[in-house]
């Protein structure tokens, strides 16, 4: 598996060293991320639609979730 490396250190998922200990994420476009409720998320995927962009300025991590925040673990994603 691939090693995410993030800087959002505020995240639950974020682990020392910028690293993303989420067991799941989705990468989408800012466009289609900004539709969808927070709830949608890796889970769910694979029932996404396709989401071209022309540059990586026009993604967004479905995945965050404040690191505080009670709901942290709803959408069935979890810390390795």
């Amino acid at each position: 598996m691939a090693r995410i490396h993030c800087s959002v250190s505020n995240c639950h998922y974020w682990k020392s060293g910028n690293i993303c200990d989420a067991s799941e994420i989705m990468i989408t476009s800012d466009k289609f991320g900004d539709r969808m409720p927070d709830s949608f998320d890796a889970p769910q995927a694979s029932n996404a639609p396709q989401t071209p962009v022309s540059t990586c300025m026009e993604t967004c991590c479905k995945t965050f979730v404040e690191s505080q925040n009670a709901a942290k673990n709803v959408d069935g994603i979890y810390r390795k």
